[in-house]
C-alpha cells in the first residue's frame, strides 16, 4: 500500500516537523467573514411566464391573436348589433345592397346600384336615379336599342330611405350583417368543439401507446391505421345520410378520425420523455402510472399539443366550409360560413357583396389562426429561449 503524502497549495511537500507539530501548540482559527453563494440578481422566471414572454415579443402573433379575438366577439355579440333578425324574411328588400350611416357620406357602401336598363324606363326610377352614367348601344335578335347606365339608390328606390343593412340582404331578404355573425358563431363552435374532443381523446390515447409501448401500442396503432384510411368524404357523408345534417352530424364526422393526428403527436413525445431521468425517479418512489404519465411527463409534451391544436381550428372550419358548400353540412335556414359562401357564390357575377364579407371572415380565420400557432409553436420551443 502506497503512502500518501502531504502538500501545500502550492505543490510542495510538508515536512515531518510540521506533520508532527503537537496537538497541544495547534490553535483554532474561526473566520469572521461570512461566506455566502453569490446573489442571484435576475428576476426568476417560471416555464409559464417564460413562454408568454417569447409568445407576446412576436408582434405578428400578437395582431393574429387580436384579430381572432375580434372575430369570437363579434360571433357572440354580432348578431345582437344589427335592428334585424338573421331569420327574418322580406322579399320586398331581397338583395339590397350594403349600406352603412356616415360611411355612405363617402360614396362607398351607400346602398346603390349601378343598373342597365332601357332609356325609356329611366323616368320610372324617378328620385332613385343618383348619377347617369351615360347611354350605349346594344344589339340582340329582337333588333338595336338604346340602353341607358344609372347608379340608383335601391333603398329610396323600394321605399325604404331610413333603413341601413350594413351588409346588404339576401335572395329572400335577410338582414347579410347578422347571418353573418350568426355563421360564425356556428362555424367557431363546431370548430372548438371538435378541437376539445379530438384533444381529450388524443391524449389518452396517445399517452397510453407512448408511455406502455410493446403489443398495447401494436395492437392501438393497427387499429387507428384501418379507421385512417377510410375515405374522409364518403365517411362524412354516409353519417349524414344516417343522422342527419346539423352541427352533431359534422362533429361526429370530423371527430371519428380527427383525434388521430393529436394521438400520434402525443405518442411521439411520450417516447421522447419517458425515459428521462426524473421519470425514472418518479418510479422509483412508487408513483402511479396515471401521476408519471400526466404530471411528469404530459407538461414537456404540452406545447406541442397545443401549437397542434391551435393551427387545427381554421382546418376544421375550412372543412366545414367545404361541406357547406357542397350542401352535406349545416342547414338552411340556420348560417354558417360556409352556407354563405355556397349563397354569395350562387349570384357571384350579379351581387358580389354577399361573398365579399364571409369570404373576408374565412381568409382573416385562416391567417390569424396559423399565425397564432406558428407564435405557440416557438413561444413553446425551449431551444429558442435567451
Amino acid at each position: 500500500m502506497n503512502d500518501f503524502q502531504v502538500c501545500m497549495e502550492n505543490g510542495e511537500p510538508l515536512s515531518q516537523e510540521l506533520l508532527n507539530i503537537p496537538k497541544s501548540e495547534l490553535q483554532q482559527v474561526v473566520r469572521k467573514e461570512k461566506i455566502t453563494d453569490v446573489e442571484f440578481k435576475t428576476e426568476s422566471v417560471s416555464y409559464g411566464k417564460d413562454v408568454w414572454r417569447r409568445f407576446i415579443r412576436s408582434k405578428v402573433t400578437i395582431v393574429a391573436t387580436t384579430v381572432i379575438l375580434l372575430i369570437v366577439v363579434m360571433g357572440i355579440i354580432g348578431p345582437y348589433l344589427s335592428p334585424h333578425d338573421y331569420l327574418t324574411q322580406r322579399w320586398d328588400l331581397k338583395y339590397m345592397p350594403p349600406r352603412i350611416p356616415i360611411v355612405e357620406k363617402l360614396g362607398i357602401l351607400d346602398g346603390t346600384r349601378v343598373l342597365e336598363v332601357q332609356v325609356n324606363d329611366v323616368e320610372s326610377y324617378g328620385d332613385a336615379v343618383v348619377e347617369d352614367l351615360g347611354t350605349f348601344e346594344t344589339s340582340s335578335a329582337f333588333g338595336k336599342g338604346i340602353m341607358a347606365r344609372i347608379r340608383v339608390n335601391m333603398y329610396v328606390y323600394n321605399g325604404v330611405p331610413d333603413t341601413y343593412f350594413w351588409f346588404g340582404t339576401d335572395a329572400v331578404g335577410r338582414d347579410m350583417f347578422a347571418r353573418l355573425w350568426q355563421g360564425t358563431r356556428v362555424s367557431l363552435i363546431l370548430a372548438f368543439a371538435v378541437v376539445a374532443i379530438n384533444l381529450s381523446v388524443g391524449l389518452v390515447v396517445g399517452a397510453i401507446c407512448g408511455y406502455y409501448g410493446g403489443w398495447v401500442d401494436l395492437i392501438i396503432q393497427r387499429l387507428m391505421d384501418v379507421v385512417w384510411n377510410i375515405p374522409s368524404l364518403p365517411l362524412t357523408i354516409l353519417l349524414i345520410m344516417l343522422f342527419g345534417t346539423g352541427i352533431a352530424p359534422l362533429i361526429l364526422a370530423f371527430c371519428l378520425t380527427g383525434w388521430m393526428g393529436t394521438a400520434n403527436g402525443v405518442r411521439m413525445q411520450f417516447y421522447r420523455y419517458k425515459n428521462r431521468e426524473y421519470v425514472l425517479a418518479s418510479r422509483t418512489m412508487g408513483a402511479s402510472d396515471t401521476h408519471t404519465m400526466f404530471r411528469h411527463i404530459l407538461p414537456n409534451a404540452i406545447g406541442t399539443v397545443i401549437t397542434q391544436s391551435a393551427l387545427s381550428v381554421p382546418g376544421v372550419v375550412f372543412q366545414e366550409a367545404g361541406l357547406s358548400y357542397l350542401g352535406l353540412g349545416v342547414q338552411a335556414p340556420n348560417p354558417s360560413i360556409g352556407v354563405l359562401l355556397s349563397d354569395g357564390q350562387k349570384v357571384l357575377m350579379d351581387y358580389p357583396f354577399m361573398i365579399i364579407s364571409p369570404g373576408i371572415v374565412i381568409v382573416l380565420l385562416m391567417l390569424a389562426f396559423n399565425l397564432m400557432g406558428n407564435g405557440l409553436r416557438d413561444a413553446f420551443n425551449p431551444a429558442l429561449r435567451q
